[in-house]
């Protein structure tokens, strides 16, 4: 059994970070646990530079906090200005005991503009989200993405495809990535 360490106490990047590795080496077996480290970036994140950056860090990190580990993963939300709007994304970095370093983004998808200026006035875009839709803790639950498509993609379901995507260097050791 292969224990990834999640550079989150986050349980929807611990469950997507699992879900990841499930999908893309489905014969294989893993246990995921989180541990609270830092990113080394903002709470929020204002770039794509930035969040890539605290996905590394993050799972760097992880790697130095749990070195006995197989794998040690990094997810970072991070929001950056396109065309005038601001866009949500996070990158995934996945470090391997064996050396190979695999890195993806999620699909960006833009704010509503009561989200965006409360996220540009400082406030953390999990707390902006709880303000404009009313909850608590949205971040550890459906997030941001929840919350805008009515849960037909919620956190976990869409950082699940950049995990599998940030795997391809373990399921092509023969390439140099």
């Amino acid at each position: 059994m292969s224990l990834i360490i999640v550079a989150s106490t986050n349980p929807v990047k611990i469950a997507a970070a699992l879900a990841g590795f499930q999908r893309m080496f489905p014969h294989a077996t893993y246990t995921a646990s989180g541990v609270n480290v830092p990113s080394g970036v903002s709470h929020q994140p204002m770039s794509d530079d930035e969040t890539l950056f605290g996905a590394t860090t993050r799972a760097e990190n992880a790697r130095q906090h749990s070195p006995n580990a197989d794998y040690w993963v990094g997810i970072e939300g991070g929001v950056d200005t396109h065309s005038g709007a601001l866009q949500s994304f996070a990158w995934v970095c996945v470090i391997g005991a064996q050396g190979h370093v695999g890195k993806a983004r999620t699909a960006a998808y833009y704010l509503p503009e009561e989200t965006a200026s409360l996220v540009r006035g400082g406030m953390e875009l999990g707390d902006a989200d709880d303000v404009v839709f009313g909850r608590s803790n949205s971040k550890q639950q459906n997030g941001s993405v929840g919350l805008l498509t009515g849960d037909v993609i919620d956190r976990t379901a869409y950082y699940v495809p950049a995990v599998i995507l940030a795997l391809i260097p373990f399921k092509n050791p023969q390439f140099t990535f």
